[in-house]
């Protein structure tokens, strides 16, 4: 592993941020491929360890049916996403709508959480319009996740793994 010289770089502002946003349903604690909560989200922690009885709670608990986007919703979604960028100006480096969740990296002077929100927001009204997604469903899972990109290095490789890499482990960015 190459490591970046983290302390002659500037680390106070990243230049993007890696999104992921999932749909409702499609990854709970217990799940196979682990899983960390809000609680004890903290860098470097170990995660949830799969485990069929917390994921079958979890799935008890769902107050809606699992949703995935079809292949009509997905390219909805990804227009949703770019009339964001355009409108708010927020830069856009990749971004890929999945059946289970979608990808974008993106830069803007908001938070991470408000690009998130927003293209959440922007992507059920267009699916709603459409009629691609009914008043009743529950699109997508509370928040998702936003990792910062601090080096051309790391919106490169981000950017690689958006549109080519889709394999079970997200790169590293170390």
């Amino acid at each position: 592993m190459t490591r970046d010289y983290i302390e002659f770089q500037d680390r106070s502002n990243p230049l993007a941020y890696l999104i992921t946003i999932r749909c409702y349903g499609t990854w709970l604690h217990g799940d196979e491929r682990t899983s960390t909560n809000r609680k004890d989200n903290v860098f470097g922690t170990q995660k949830i360890l799969p485990n069929k009885n917390l994921n079958f709670f979890e799935n008890s608990q769902l107050k809606f049916p699992t949703m995935k986007l079809d292949a009509y919703q997905r390219p909805v979604v990804e227009n949703a996403i770019r009339e964001v960028c355009i409108f708010r100006r927020y830069e856009l480096f990749a971004l890929q709508a999945r059946s289970n969740h979608v990808y974008c990296v993106a830069f803007s002077a908001d938070q991470p959480e408000i690009m998130m929100n927003t293209f959440k927001a922007y992507a059920t009204r267009h699916l709603r319009e459409k009629d691609l997604l009914s008043v009743e469903a529950k699109l997508w899972s509370r928040h998702g996740s936003t990792r910062y990109l601090w080096t051309e290095k790391h919106i490169e490789t981000a950017v690689d793994y958006v549109i080519n890499g889709q394999g079970d482990e997200l790169p590293s960015l170390d």
